[in-house]
């Protein structure tokens, strides 16, 4: 990630701890450039950081089925979506990718983490899991990441 990207994501996701709301901040950069980008010919590599990170955000949407299905409570659930955000912190402090690619990885982490903090606002909105979900279910169409199986075309 270059550096006003780590810059400018690491300082939204300070921005719960001062009382002002992620979601708030990121709607403009969120929406500015929503268009998704074509799939590359050849799936990108994952570099370590981005692997290590992805991995724990997958392994996080994944245990946070049982909240959907009554088997975990919230504190749990959101122990979890703390996992989520660290994840996303750590990528985008120690991930290196050419422009393209984080831009690419921008417009699935912004959007991850603007649900990330509605759940944390509200844990009773289970939509917010399936918005995380969403949000990167399109990682392995553009990352070659053997932990995350790779999608049908579109």
């Amino acid at each position: 990630m270059n550096i006003a990207s780590r810059v400018f994501l690491l300082g939204m996701l300070a921005l719960p701890l001062s009382g002002v709301s992620f979601a708030q901040h990121t709607h403009h950069a969120a929406h500015s450039d929503t268009a998704p980008a074509p799939a590359p010919a050849a799936r990108w590599p994952a570099d370590d950081a981005l692997h290590d990170g992805m991995g724990r955000i997958h392994v996080a949407l994944e245990e946070l089925r049982h909240y959907e299905m009554g088997h975990m409570d919230a504190t749990m659930a959101l122990d979890r979506v703390g996992l989520i955000e660290q994840a996303a912190a750590d990528i985008f402090a120690k991930c290196k990718l050419p422009e393209e690619r984080d831009a690419v990885l921008h417009r699935m982490l912004v959007p991850l983490l603007a649900a990330a903090d509605k759940l944390k606002a509200n844990p009773a909105d289970m939509a917010q899991v399936q918005a995380m979900r969403d949000a990167v279910a399109d990682y392995p169409r553009y990352f070659a990441d053997p932990g995350w199986a790779t999608p049908p075309a579109h």
